[in-house]
């Protein structure tokens, strides 16, 4: 293993190693001063995508780790292409479980994305009926004054808290998203900063507002910005079904992700099964390697949900490799 990996993908939780990270070059360095805020832990979402980890081999492979790293070290986005099914999102909770960097944000790319979706919401509506109804909290401030409580932070929004740790933002299927989303999303990766107007608006007199992260935890935000302090580690994922423009790829770390295979493959199926899951599994996971060798390549849930439904509906040989059959079939299988 090299000396300078930071994420070493070996599954095995060490917090402590994201204090070697060194200083960020110049040009990456954010300075706004530290806002006291407890990050979530894991959450059930990246147990799901990681099993128990408790194997002894290589989660990653050589090539992954330097690029992961890389973005580490440049706190740089990593843009993290492939197949369906190799394991893109799955990378960053990987990242968040080994490093110790608490619950994975996600921002989920859907054609109607917008920027402010990422950054913040405002609910005026709301804001507007409780106006209308004069209701008062506590303090005897008037709920429709206390603005805070109808801005609420996106994934993206509160990745760029200034933390002195870094968040783990995954911004998953960026390639479905409109034309203009990509180009939208440079300067704030650049910058580590937004605006939020509402509070900008009212910032002179009453600068420190509270509002709900995408935790479900409240944070104040000065002056109407949010500006980051450690730069968050952002994965952007994409099935390739669009190209991106070249401004947003300079600003990023390219990393095509190769499907889990051999060793990183027996290491997902342990992580799932338990140890010797492989060894005892080796037929439907020597028949879905032969299968991609065959033709198009297979997503590695297919594998996973092959060798589970076995376990439960086939106990012998036939009824195995009909279930195999039945479950491991090509994405794309052409026109009927």
């Amino acid at each position: 293993m090299s000396q300078w990996f930071i994420y070493e993908g070996t599954g095995q939780p060490n917090p402590d190693k994201i204090e070697r990270l060194p200083d960020p070059p110049p040009w990456r360095a954010f300075d706004a001063p530290a806002v006291p805020y407890e990050v979530p832990a894991l959450d059930s979402s990246t147990r799901r995508r990681l099993g128990e980890r408790t194997v002894p081999l290589p989660i990653q492979d050589t090539e992954t780790l330097e690029l992961v790293n890389a973005a580490l070290y440049l706190r740089r986005p990593l843009l993290v292409t492939g197949e369906p099914g190799v394991g893109k999102s799955t990378l960053a909770h990987s990242i968040a479980y080994e490093l110790g960097l608490g619950r994975v944000l996600e921002w989920p790319i859907v054609s109607r994305s917008e920027l402010r979706d990422g950054l913040y919401t405002y609910d005026a509506i709301a804001r507007l009926q409780d106006a209308q109804l004069e209701r008062t909290t506590d303090t005897g401030e008037p709920v429709s004054e206390d603005i805070g409580r109808y801005i609420t932070l996106g994934a993206l929004g509160t990745a760029l808290l200034a933390s002195d740790r870094p968040r783990v933002l995954l911004i998953d299927e960026l390639d479905k998203s409109d034309i203009d989303l990509p180009n939208d999303l440079l300067n704030v990766l650049e910058e580590g900063w937004f605006a939020i107007p509402e509070l900008k608006r009212i910032a002179d007199r009453k600068p420190l507002v509270e509002v709900l992260t995408d935790d479900g935890r409240r944070v104040g935000v000065t002056d109407g910005r949010v500006r980051c302090r450690a730069f968050p580690f952002v994965v952007m994922t994409s099935n390739r079904e669009r190209d991106f423009p070249a401004p947003l790829l300079r600003r990023c770390i390219p990393l095509d992700l190769r499907a889990p295979r051999d060793e990183r493959l027996a290491a997902l199926v342990q992580a799932h099964f338990g140890p010797g899951a492989y060894e005892n599994n080796r037929d439907i996971v020597d028949r879905f390697v032969q299968a991609e060798a065959d033709g198009p390549l297979r997503p590695t849930d297919q594998l996973l949900n092959a060798i589970f439904l076995s376990q439960h509906a086939a106990r012998d040989t036939v009824r195995r490799e009909e279930i195999s059959e039945l479950l491991m079939q090509p994405l794309d299988r052409g026109p009927r």
